[in-house]
């Protein structure tokens, strides 16, 4: 019984177009699979690593600039160049230079402090 159901399939299978080795136990379906490898996609684009970059490149500068304000408010006006230190800084720290953004904010603190409770008794 089963002999005859594989010589049946086997010969429905076989056709004079095909080259096709008929395995031992042939199935009803024929279907065709492939060990294709589709190339790896970034997980992050080029346009967002490019923006990050240009957003890191555009903290940095701002950093620098609230970092020199701080700094300078230590030695003259130190309420205003403070205050211009700590408000650049947190800009600087949102587009990317959260190192530098970080010191302009508590140097342009340290500096507003020292200069409304320390400077008045000098």
């Amino acid at each position: 019984m089963e002999d005859e159901k594989h010589t049946k399939v086997r010969s429905i299978l076989q056709t004079p177009n095909t080259d096709v080795d008929i395995p031992d136990y042939p199935s009803e379906y024929r279907e065709e699979t492939a060990a294709e490898i589709a190339a790896p996609v970034p997980l992050v684009q080029r346009r967002d690593r490019e923006e990050s970059r240009e957003r890191a490149e555009g903290g940095t500068g701002m950093g620098w600039a609230a970092l020199v304000l701080s700094i300078l408010s230590l030695f003259v006006m130190p309420i205003l160049f403070g205050a211009a230190g700590i408000v650049i800084g947190f800009i600087a720290r949102r587009r990317g230079a959260e190192g530098l953004g970080a010191w302009a904010i508590g140097i342009g603190a340290l500096s507003i402090i020292v200069g409304i409770f320390i400077l008045p008794f000098f």
